[in-house]
């Protein structure tokens, strides 16, 4: 491994190093008062309450998914033994709660399943050295290969929506058995089948014949049958075979990923949401493409579809490094936008307002380009701004012409700035992609310092909402935790990798750089060394590390992408003089002298790099990369 010495002098820090290492300082203190305050000392939430809410067992791994992630970055030495804690902890509790068998989900949908796996997924990318979780990332994946109760081999499908470890769960359950007008929650998102007799508006709900007969329909016809957002499921697959490269895992993902690209490429380009038990799309619905469970229908449409084809899509991308496997995550992207129209947020009916009144703040009232995220009989409806993660991250895997000029087409038909970076936090712990974006090409320079002071701000809420909270844990609901969840990963992976946050519906983790501490044989950076990436590019990536510590050197080890399958060939570093500056100058002086630096090239021909920080120094280096040398792996260090 090519190693290289950081020479430059540090000088006035810069504000962005200083809010980067205060940022993991306050995400230390964070996470152990959130455990402190709602686990019990096995690891698993502190809950008293009732186990009839069937939208529970996601919730709870939800509380900790990004902890994992935080610990690869750099964060406490203990963090991630605490993850696999509050993980053990947690699966005994839900299995107890009879949610889960032999540590799996019994059967849910995908885009719940999704949001439970994060956290094991982290774990896995975090320490791949642990064979307990190994053996689990294989046991998982077994549940849906061919031979498995889940797969249909002969169709090329997922038997049911709601589908895990006791195989395929036809119907919905206990969920809905009816389904009437007291889902107050439900209610923006409409009627679930909009062809039965009698029932054409929500209002109708309210007859409980009606309510009766909907859940009746539900259970037989949105409850069979494969449905997109299984798609989500791949990431198990992929994740077993990041161990050891077991062909088993990647051949069944791509042929399931493939047996969905065929259906799209059927449909004129758009990817149905249903197929049914004789492996025909719109078996269940009438010929219908639309109308299965999480579809284009009822209740989120793109932002659930889209979500799982943008996971598959990074999916088969990593097992294959071919950008056309990346079409089954654009193609829906290319569907709704070309009904795009402008309107304001302020002015539009939409299922999911407040999420957008939060990212667009007092710009909501203008008019900007939305586009349909739902489809029914009468076309596509329900318009919202474009939700930029699924873009964003097929242009993080590609870094193409296309992909890029599909975001820049994005930002022309804003009508809102995309520099503004706004105090709030989702549910996905996403959003701020836009100001990121502009960063990145070079229009946003304030970024990194604003970014790192709204998550230093949101951390600050989460903790003063931790020490005013004095809910009732035996009455709680099963989001309280996720809400109150302190941890925050989104500005340190897009500042410190050049990542964008994690697809939160089941995707995995391919960072762009990754970092391991050479002296404590960890992931993560150094402690008092901070890291910005400042530009990105097909063929390379633009890195600052600096080392704040008055005292003590640092090594810190850059490696080309998470599951390392690219090289660096050569970088381009910063050098100090050997002499003749006068650095750290005479005491007699009252100011120090200027400080002059240079440019050299080294090669390097692999893909890790190991940086000497000596006590207050720095480097900028320009990594020129090669994409796909090898196969990616989970990376031991």
């Amino acid at each position: 491994m090519r190693e290289i010495r950081a020479t430059v002098p540090l000088g006035a820090p810069p504000a962005w190093a200083v809010l980067e290492r205060r940022l993991f300082d306050a995400l230390d203190e964070a996470w152990r008062a959130f455990a402190a305050r709602y686990c019990a000392p096995d690891g698993r939430l502190i809950y008293h309450g009732p186990a009839a809410d069937r939208d529970g067992a996601d919730d709870f791994y939800e509380a900790f998914f990004n902890w994992p992630t935080l610990y690869q970055l750099g964060g406490a030495d203990d963090l991630l033994e605490a993850a696999k804690h509050h993980w053990e902890g947690v699966t005994a509790q839900l299995t107890e709660l009879g949610y889960l068998v032999d540590e799996y989900e019994r059967g849910y949908d995908w885009f719940h399943q999704g949001e439970s796996m994060l956290l094991f997924y982290g774990i896995c990318a975090a320490d791949p050295r642990d064979e307990r979780f190994a053996a689990r990332a294989r046991r998982f994946a077994e549940l849906y290969l061919p031979g498995s109760a889940n797969y249909d081999s002969e169709h090329d499908i997922i038997r049911a929506p709601h589908n895990g470890a006791v195989g395929p769960r036809y119907g919905l359950q206990w969920e809905w058995a009816s389904y009437h007008t007291d889902l107050v929650s439900m209610r923006p998102f409409g009627l679930p089948l909009r062809d039965l007799p009698g029932i054409t508006r929500w209002e109708d709900l309210a007859d409980p014949c009606n309510a009766a007969r909907m859940g009746a329909a539900m259970r037989e016809r949105i409850g069979r049958g494969d449905v997109a957002v299984n798609l989500a499921a791949t990431s198990l697959a992929v994740n077993a075979w990041l161990y050891d490269g077991e062909d088993r895992y990647r051949d069944w993902a791509l042929r399931y990923i493939g047996a969905w690209q065929r259906r799209a490429e059927a449909n004129n380009g758009v990817i149905p949401d249903n197929v049914g038990p004789s492996g025909i799309v719109g078996e269940l619905h009438g010929g219908r493409w639309y109308g299965g469970n999480y579809g284009w229908q009822w209740p989120h449409g793109l932002y659930s579809v889209g979500a799982a084809a943008a996971i598959a899509a990074v999916n088969a991308h990593l097992l294959t490094g071919d950008d056309a496997a990346l079409a089954i995550g654009r193609d829906p992207l290319e569907a709704v936008y070309e009904h795009a129209r402008q309107a304001a947020v302020t002015e539009t009916e939409m299922s999911i307002s407040d999420r957008w009144l939060a990212e667009l703040g007092d710009e909501a009232g203008k008019p900007t380009m939305l586009v349909p995220n739902r489809h029914d009989d009468s076309g596509w409806f329900d318009f919202q701004p474009p939700q930029l993660g699924f873009p964003v991250w097929l242009w993080h895997r590609s870094l193409g012409r296309p992909d890029a000029d599909r975001l820049e087409r994005l930002r022309r038909a804003s009508g809102y700035d995309w520099t503004v970076v706004r105090p709030f936090r989702n549910k996905e712990e996403a959003g701020h992609e836009a100001p990121w974006l502009e960063y990145l090409r070079g229009a946003n320079p304030a970024y990194p310092e604003r970014m790192l002071t709204t998550a230093l701000g949101q951390v600050q809420r989460r903790m003063a909402l931790i020490e005013a909270d004095d809910a009732d844990l035996a009455t709680i609901h099963v989001h309280h935790w996720q809400r109150l969840n302190p941890v925050l990963t989104e500005a340190l992976l897009q500042l410190v990798t050049g990542t964008p946050q994690v697809l939160y519906n089941g995707g995995l983790l391919p960072t762009r750089l990754a970092y391991f501490d050479a002296d404590k044989h960890r992931p993560g950076l150094p402690p008092d060394v901070a890291a910005l990436v400042g530009a990105v590019r097909a063929d390379g990536t633009e890195l600052e590390l600096v080392n704040l510590s008055l005292s003590r050197t640092r090594r810190v080890v850059v490696q080309a992408g998470q599951f390392a399958e690219h090289d660096f060939d050569h970088a381009t570093v910063t050098a100090a003089p050997a002499s003749g500056d006068g650095y750290p100058g005479d005491p007699r002086d009252y100011t120090a002298p200027p400080i002059h630096e240079s440019e050299q090239e080294v090669a390097v021909h692999g893909p890790r790099l190991l940086v000497e920080l000596p006590p207050g120094r720095r480097i900028r280096l320009d990594l020129h990369t090669t994409a796909r040398v090898r196969t990616p792996s989970h990376q031991h260090y």
